[in-house]
């Protein structure tokens, strides 16, 4: 799921709930940028993190 990414989407990474919703800000090949709620800005390495896409309700 990690290659559909695109900056501007919201994610949240199931190994770090903690970390709260996040939004990406970059992904360039395995390194996907993401700054979340609660964890600030974080790098993350695709090929060890599967992070779920979030759908906002309004």
């Amino acid at each position: 799921m990690n290659e559909i990414l695109e900056p501007g989407m919201i994610v949240r990474n199931p190994a770090a709930p903690e970390w709260g919703i996040g939004q990406v800000q970059s992904r360039i090949g395995d390194r996907i940028t993401v700054n979340f709620a609660n964890a600030g800005k974080q790098v993350l390495n695709g090929r060890h993190v599967e992070l779920e896409l979030v759908t906002l309700h309004s």
